[in-house]
């Protein structure tokens, strides 16, 4: 039985690229601001070698790491949830998905304000809890959707489960969908639930509606070659399941870990790909850095529970794709390095796979690693990292 557990932290960047200042991003480091707060506790990836990883000199190091690890450089354009996964998967984005940072064109507005039967409110980037709070009471009032965007590739519409039904939400949203397209094409299109009286409250019934990955990524590969490709969390909304045998979503981080360790319980010979989203969603975009610290340190206490169900020829991946820097005035994504720390028996411990030039080499070493041609983007790292 051999099989991979990647599990991406969402957000979780390690320190600017050399890029970032095209990105308004420079300076940002999201775990050195986590790292500021008295509830940042990270003892166990430590043991594995996060910081040893080139660049997290502010901390201190592991005399003998246990793991293996090394930091990895975004090739594609962009600093989108998306982008970052679907590079990781081995399909580097050489165009930029489009962003909207005057709001959506009018055309595209009347086309969904036609398909819909509804009017539109907002049409301008906004922070998801903000416009909630400035927007609501209007769209309670009229039922006019409240649709956003921010520095990202995406189109976001919000509506009170009261006013509008999640189902029917989804539906708007897979017409909206199906209108962002060419041009329009943005990354994703997310429907916002949210209840409550003022103040608002967003709910866990997210519902994010991808464009299809525009080629093979290991998911498929690996699909086709016969072994399981699992998903958790938000990973099938990302691939639009193209490539995926099966799924789950989740509503916590919390959730997310016990999927993943159900899934470890199994016996299947492939790739389990899990996001773990509430270090983006609930502390990066809202500037949280203690709310930020406690989740780190939440998935660092349970980190025991995934190495202790490590098989003999299984490896665990841990990485990130993008930052999110809640000490910065922006509450917006980071173009950051990401950070890889891997455990398993097969793996030599300490050893350092130093600074890469794509995420596409998680990929690609995930291929070798099943014995299959690396028919994506990137280089494996495999020989550097194997007792073999």
């Amino acid at each position: 039985m051999r099989r991979i557990f990647l599990i991406v932290l969402d957000s979780v960047g390690i320190g600017a690229m050399p890029d970032a200042h095209l990105y308004g991003d420079e300076g940002s480091n999201t775990v050195k601001a986590a790292a500021s707060s008295p509830f940042f506790s990270m003892p166990n990836m430590k043991k594995l070698g996060l910081f040893n990883i080139d660049g997290m000199d502010w901390a201190q190091s592991e005399a003998a790491p246990a793991g293996a690890f090394g930091r990895l450089a975004e090739r594609s354009r962009g600093k989108d949830t998306t982008t970052g996964h679907w590079e990781i998967a081995g399909l580097v984005s050489q165009d930029p998905m489009p962003t909207f940072p005057d709001g959506f064109p009018e055309e595209l507005l009347l086309e969904l304000k036609k398909k819909t039967g509804r009017d539109i409110l907002c049409n301008r980037p906004y922070s998801g809890t903000e416009v909630i709070k400035d927007y609501g009471e209007e769209h309670m009032r009229t039922g006019a959707l409240i649709v956003y965007t921010s520095a990202d590739s995406v189109l976001q519409i919000a509506a009170h489960e009261s006013v509008i039904s999640v189902e029917e939400l989804y539906q708007i949203c897979e017409t909206a969908r199906k209108l962002c397209a060419g041009p329009y094409g943005v990354g994703r299109v997310i429907a916002r639930p949210f209840e409550g009286a003022h103040p608002f409250r967003r709910t866990s019934r997210r519902h994010d509606y991808s464009l299809t990955p525009p080629s093979d990524t290991i998911l498929d590969v690996l699909s086709q070659a016969g072994l399981e490709t699992r998903a958790v969390g938000k990973i099938f909304d990302i691939f639009a399941g193209k490539g995926i045998a099966s799924f789950v979503r989740t509503a916590s981080n919390a959730e997310g870990m016990d999927r993943t360790l159900s899934c470890m319980r199994d016996s299947f010979d492939g790739l389990c790909f899990t996001n773990l989203v509430d270090y983006d969603m609930l502390y990066g975009h809202r500037n949280d850095i203690d709310g930020y610290a406690k989740a780190l340190t939440a998935f660092d206490e349970r980190l025991p529970e995934f190495l202790e169900l490590l098989g003999p020829e299984d490896i665990l991946m841990i990485t990130a794709d993008h930052g999110c820097d809640p000490s910065t005035p922006s509450t917006d994504h980071s173009r950051e390095y990401i950070p890889l720390v891997m455990a398993g028996a097969s793996l030599k411990p300490g050893s350092k796979i130093g600074t890469r030039s794509t995420f596409a080499d998680i990929g690609a070493t995930i291929l070798d690693y099943f014995g299959l041609p690396v028919s994506t983007d990137g280089t494996s790292f495999l020989a550097e990292i194997s007792r073999a």
